[in-house]
């Protein structure tokens, strides 16, 4: 099958402590454990937890390598934007921060306008925005 339209997506990063980050994308967003899966310590070896919705044709790959670890290197611009179409629920951001996430502005002031930016505890950027969008 070719890459097109109905192909599933991996968003694969490093992760310094893979329960902080399952706390902010589970507890805190919602999303689902989809897989997961532990190593050891020799090289090579890491920890991976993976979370999406479980109907979803994405999903957010995370990983840690305890004997040769990758520090996370997110940039203000490394963002994960989910479009919800509708007023971003203040409920969610405080759930979001209160299991580990960061409230940030956005050097970008479209996404101030648009949405409300969260660092993740690994230092990458969730947007949630208030429009809906469509590639077709």
């Amino acid at each position: 099958m070719p890459a097109d339209g109905q192909s599933h997506i991996r968003i694969a990063r490093p992760s310094r402590d893979l329960a902080a980050a399952e706390r902010f994308w589970c507890a805190g967003l919602g999303l689902s454990v989809v897989y997961r899966a532990e190593g050891g310590d020799r090289p090579g070896e890491h920890d991976l937890l993976m979370v999406g919705w479980p109907d979803a044709s994405w999903h957010l790959e995370l990983v840690h390598e305890a004997a040769h670890p990758v520090e996370p290197r997110p940039t203000e611009e490394d963002l994960l934007v989910i479009y919800l179409d509708e007023a971003v629920p203040e409920e969610l951001v405080t759930r979001l921060t209160q299991h580990g996430g960061t409230r940030v502005a956005s050097p970008n002031p479209y996404w101030n306008e648009w949405g409300v930016t969260i660092e993740d505890p690994d230092g990458y950027r969730l947007v949630l925005c208030r429009r809906g969008w469509s590639n077709s």
